[in-house]
């Protein structure tokens, strides 16, 4: 039985290119950067190269990269390095967001901005939210369950209006804007000038490089406690010694990733709509989740009267590999928060399932796919 995955949104498979980068680093280029003999120097020269051509990608400066272990920990790091530096201040984060940003938010007392029943920050709501003492928003740049793409230029947009009355006003506290891309490498610009944003989280494990390699790129002047204390690594906001192998494999990730994200987007949206069309025609009562606006490799479909786990059970069992919801929040019990957040009661958040594409999703796959979901649908 041939395997069609459609999960793309928990894990991508590694490029080639990738795994043939970070080889040398498992054997004889095994050194510690900051240990001092000529080998270990030239390794650090290695990682100042991958460090630099993360930040070319990125529009950012060398020093505006910091590594960590994935998109949970850049996170933690945004949002929990924030409030230990400005523990009386507010923070703001979107009711849709990945739970390692809720999770650290909520221990942080933030408040949650709302989102619209199509899946799109209400962008009203948070205006009247922001006042005098909030120090950082966080949005994500595609809501990794309903593909929705947040409007994170425009918020940048009104940081921007903010900051230039608190420097009228004598207000000396910062404002910062902070995303969540990690699964929007392949499928969006992510230069952070042009998105406007002063911290950005990537996950290697989303955009074809390895699991457990990440980065957070921090703008200079962003006020950073660190997490990790002992080393001084990372310019001193993430001490560890670096894993070089996954550090090269990201790196090449990404430059491949953000060249090609226009082509990978008009090919997998086609597919998308392939599979949306054709699961609407099967079950004209299935609701599309998170309007129009969506990433092109999402797809999230309420089926109302089903069970998504017996759902997606069965079509396991037929070879289709989908998700009931983010993957980091399979093991619980309790509904998605994201499809609450839209208004959807326990009931259809318990009948909705996640199918995402990639780089390798053929037509004859979609078409098989649709084929075991109308089986599955037919009991």
């Amino acid at each position: 039985m041939k395997i069609i995955y459609l999960d793309y949104a928990a894990a991508t498979p590694m490029r080639d290119e990738v795994l043939e980068t970070m080889k040398p680093y498992f054997s004889e280029k095994f050194y510690n950067p900051s240990a001092t003999y000529l080998a270990a120097r030239d390794v650090r020269q290695d990682l100042a190269g991958y460090r630099g051509k993360c930040a070319e990608v990125l529009g950012a400066k060398p020093a505006e990269i910091i590594f960590t272990s994935g998109a949970t920990e850049a996170n933690n790091l945004a949002i929990r390095g924030i409030y230990q530096r400005f523990p009386e201040a507010k923070i703001l984060v979107g009711a849709i967001e990945h739970s390692s940003v809720i999770e650290p938010a909520v221990a942080a007392g933030a408040n949650t901005i709302p989102v619209l029943p199509n899946g799109q920050l209400d962008l009203a709501r948070l205006e009247t939210m922001l006042d005098d003492q909030t120090v950082l928003i966080s949005v994500m740049l595609i809501n990794n369950e309903l593909g929705s793409i947040q409007p994170v230029s425009e918020i940048a947009h009104l940081v921007a209006r903010v900051r230039a009355d608190r420097l009228k006003s004598g207000n000396k506290l910062p404002l910062y804007l902070h995303t969540d891309a990690a699964q929007a490498g392949n499928y969006m610009d992510l230069h952070t000038s042009r998105l406007g944003v002063d911290m950005m989280s990537i996950n290697g494990g989303k955009i074809y490089g390895p699991k457990g390699a990440g980065l957070l790129f921090v703008k200079a002047g962003t006020q950073l406690s660190p997490l990790f204390l002992g080393g001084g690594q990372e310019f001193g906001v993430r001490s560890g010694t670096e894993n070089l192998a996954s550090i090269a494999g990201l790196a090449k990730a990404l430059e491949l990733a953000q060249t090609d994200h226009s082509v990978q987007t008009k090919q997998v949206r086609q597919l998308r709509e392939k599979l949306e069309k054709g699961i609407s025609d099967i079950w004209p009562e299935a609701v599309i989740n998170g309007g129009k606006n969506r990433a092109a490799h999402l797809l999230s479909v309420t089926f109302p009267g089903q069970d998504n786990e017996t759902l997606m059970m069965r079509l396991d069992e037929l070879g289709v590999q989908c998700a009931v919801g983010s993957a980091c929040s399979a093991s619980s019990d309790e509904p998605s928060h994201t499809l609450k957040a839209l208004g959807l009661s326990d009931d259809l958040a318990r009948a909705t399932l996640r199918f995402s594409l990639g780089k390798n999703t053929t037509q004859d796959e979609i078409e098989t796919a649709l084929r075991s979901i109308k089986q599955v649908l037919a009991g």
